[in-house]
């Protein structure tokens, strides 16, 4: 499944329909979100069990506000409602599939 953009209007709904959710908070002018989006999105075709949201915190500021999100990229993963992760930096590949690993174990 390719990424899908959240926003306001479906945060919650997404996190109450779906086991786990990965997002990736984001923006145009980041150099570090530009080099990280390829790496998610190629993710989100190898895991299609889960979901993988990409948040342009420009354009859902409120959305980033109340989830204190101060730097970007960050990567927040939800399993069953519940924020299990929540770090910025972009990740290499390998760091991506170990996490989601233990996110599905």
């Amino acid at each position: 499944m390719a990424t899908q953009a959240i926003t306001s209007d479906n945060f919650e709904t997404v996190l109450k329909n779906n086991h786990i959710v990965l997002i990736d908070f984001w923006a145009t002018w980041c150099p570090p979100c530009r080099a990280f989006g390829p790496i998610f999105e190629k993710s989100s075709e190898q895991h299609t069990d889960m979901v993988f949201g990409k948040v342009d915190i420009d354009q859902s500021r409120d959305l980033a506000v109340s989830l204190q999100i101060q730097a970007v990229p960050t990567l927040m993963i939800v399993k069953d409602g519940v924020v299990v992760y929540k770090q910025a930096g972009a990740l290499r590949p390998s760091d991506l599939e170990d996490l989601i690993a233990k996110v599905s174990a």
